[in-house]
């Protein structure tokens, strides 16, 4: 039973209530569990899942020690931006494509 982390980042206050009566707040968004079984998070994710597939709104992010996962760490990642999460040589890495933008351009 790892310790879990639930980040959230512009997400609906339901969010805040159900995780805060399982996890711990430890600031805003931000949400830990030292003992929690593989059961419990997955019955977590799912009811976040179902909110977000509805909401569409924010982004969530929950991760484990997971020691059969690259780099040894479960993560499961919801919303915008979409992020990429490779194993590159036993570490992770995040890949995000590429804006195709003029360097003319100025930056906005």
């Amino acid at each position: 039973m790892p310790l879990t982390m639930v980040i959230t980042r512009d997400v609906e206050d339901r969010y805040r209530g159900f995780l805060g009566s399982a996890m711990l707040e430890l600031a805003p968004g931000v949400y830990a569990q030292p003992r929690m079984s593989a059961g419990v998070r997955a019955r977590i994710w799912t009811v976040v899942e179902e909110w977000h597939a509805r909401l569409r709104r924010g982004s969530i992010v929950m991760c484990w020690a997971e020691s059969a996962a690259a780099g040894g760490l479960g993560l499961l990642t919801l919303g915008e931006p979409p992020k990429d999460v490779v194993s590159h040589e036993g570490i992770l890495l995040v890949r995000r494509a590429l804006s195709c933008r003029n360097p003319a351009e100025p930056t906005p």
